[in-house]
C-alpha cells in the first residue's frame, strides 16, 4: 500500500501569547530576556505579537532561559464548553427535579450538576451518600433545605454549604410555590474511584 501524501494546513502556530505569559510569570522584562538569550528586544517583541516566527534555535534559547518545555507551547487547551440546553440529563434519584451534568463525562477531578427543583422537589425520602470526598451545594435561586441524620440546614439564594460526600443526607425545595435552582459540585467525580 502506498502512503498518501498529506499537504500542510499552512495554519500559522501562534506562540506569542504563551511566550509573553511565560516571560511575565518568570519576572523577565523584554530587555532581560534579550540579554539572556542574545536576541534583540525588537525581535522578541515581534515574536510575542505573532508578527514573526522564531527559528528553532531562537525558540530553544528562549525556552531554555525561562526553563520552559518547548512542547508546552504547542499543547492545546483542554477547555470544554457544556451548555445547559444540551447538557446530558441525569437522574440522581430525586423527584420533581431536572438535573443536568455540566462537566464533561471524562472529567474525573470534579462533577458539576445543575438542578432545577419544582416546588416540593426533593433529593429523595431516604438518606444517601455520594462517593466523593467533598460535596458543595450552591443555591442560585429559591431555597432548599439539606437534611442530615442529626440536623437540617436551610439555604437561600447565594448560600453555599460544604460537607463530606460520605455524610448521609437528602434535600428538598422548601417552597410549595417557587422553583429552586442549585449547583452541586462533587470532588472528585463520584465515578472516578479516587474518593
Amino acid at each position: 500500500m502506498r502512503p498518501l501524501p498529506v499537504s500542510p494546513t499552512n495554519n500559522q502556530v501562534h506562540l506569542g501569547a504563551k511566550l509573553r505569559a511565560a516571560r511575565r510569570a518568570h519576572g523577565f522584562t523584554l530587555d532581560q530576556l534579550a540579554a539572556a538569550t542574545g536576541l534583540t528586544k525588537g525581535f522578541l517583541s515581534r515574536v510575542e505579537r505573532d508578527e514573526t516566527s522564531p527559528s528553532v534555535a531562537s525558540l530553544v534559547a528562549i525556552c531554555e532561559v525561562m526553563s520552559l518545555e518547548i512542547g508546552d507551547l504547542f499543547t492545546v487547551s483542554d477547555a470544554t464548553l457544556v451548555r445547559r440546553a444540551t447538557a446530558p440529563a441525569i437522574n440522581l434519584g430525586g423527584t420533581g427535579v431536572s438535573e443536568r451534568l455540566m462537566t464533561p463525562r471524562r472529567e474525573s477531578r470534579l462533577q458539576l450538576i445543575h438542578t432545577i427543583a419544582e416546588p416540593g422537589g426533593t433529593g429523595g425520602t431516604d438518606f444517601y451518600t455520594i462517593n466523593c470526598q467533598l460535596e458543595v451545594v450552591y443555591v442560585l435561586d429559591g431555597s432548599i433545605e439539606v437534611v442530615f441524620t442529626d440536623r437540617r440546614q436551610g439555604l437561600e439564594a447565594g448560600d453555599a454549604l460544604t460537607f463530606p460526600g460520605n455524610e448521609p443526607h437528602t434535600w428538598n425545595n422548601t417552597s410549595q410555590t417557587h422553583t429552586a435552582e442549585v449547583i452541586w459540585a462533587l470532588v472528585p467525580a463520584p465515578w472516578s474511584g479516587s474518593a
